[in-house]
């Protein structure tokens, strides 16, 4: 049973087999993360407004979910370096460099929705406290990363040296996470995942976690298409650069045939 087992996640972890799966789960996903994204969105229209922030509060359900997938993006990515750096499993890199566009993308519109919240609760788009700054360099972090692959030709090498900033770079989670707990921030403490249970109302709380589900199958989706479209793109690399070498291989071997030809004309 053991064996079969591993045999399976072995097997799930060949390039090829990994495509033929994707290409079967991506139309389901894709689907699924359409209808909770209506339910969510219809939902949190329906939500009432706050007592003291008004209509604005709903900001809440589109910042919060991109603000939690911000840093999972990011442990995502740090597990993937494990996977490069001591497991040296074949799909690793690829999951890394894939989710880091997406992580960024979730990480903007964190900050752009959180400074649209508030401007008109905290009076300013802007403050340099603990919690916002700690999500810039996140999101700096996000660009440094993608830039590194881009900057270097060899991918292993560009594996390897982004896996190790990505490790580094998870120190910044738990101060992301912990900021408002350990500084005095113009963010309030957490209100959702906390040991007394959430202070939010179901009419808030409800909407919020569909959004957040739908979020996540967002992400899940594009992660795997865009884990398709790395491998692709490798192969298609890999097999230009075959083809280039043929070429340079048989034009190097042209002048040695002529030059072989026209000796045994001359004879």
């Amino acid at each position: 049973m053991i064996n079969q087992k591993t045999m399976t996640l072995i097997d799930l972890a060949n390039p090829t087999r990994f495509l033929a799966l994707t290409a079967r789960l991506l139309p389901w996903l894709a689907g699924a993360t359409v209808i909770l994204l209506a339910i969510g969105l219809y939902q949190s229209a329906l939500a009432p407004d706050d007592y003291q922030q008004g209509a604005t509060v709903k900001i809440m359900f589109i910042h919060v979910p991109n603000a939690w997938l911000s840093m999972f993006v990011w442990g995502v990515m740090s597990i993937a370096s494990l996977g490069t750096l001591v497991w040296r499993h074949p799909l690793a890199d690829v999951a890394a460099k894939a989710a880091a566009p997406i992580g960024a993308s979730f990480t903007f519109l964190a900050l752009l929705t959180g400074s649209l919240w508030g401007r008109p609760m905290w009076g300013t788009y802007w403050e340099w406290d603990a919690r916002l700054t700690s999500v810039l360099i996140l999101f700096l972090m996000y660009l440094g990363l993608m830039a590194l692959w881009r900057a270097v030709d060899d991918p292993s090498r560009a594996a390897r040296a982004a896996a190790v900033l990505t490790l580094v770079g998870a120190i910044n989670l738990p101060i992301i996470k912990f900021s408002v707990d350990w500084w005095n921030t113009l963010h309030q403490p957490a209100s959702v995942m906390r040991m007394g249970g959430s202070t939010l109302d179901k009419s808030f709380l409800v909407p919020l976690l569909v959004m957040a589900v739908a979020f996540t199958l967002l992400f899940v989706t594009l992660h795997l298409a865009a884990m398709r479209n790395e491998i692709l793109r490798r192969r298609v690399r890999s097999l230009q650069m075959m083809q280039a070498s043929r070429i340079a291989f048989s034009n190097e071997l042209s002048p040695g045939s002529r030059e072989e030809n026209a000796s045994k004309g001359a004879a």
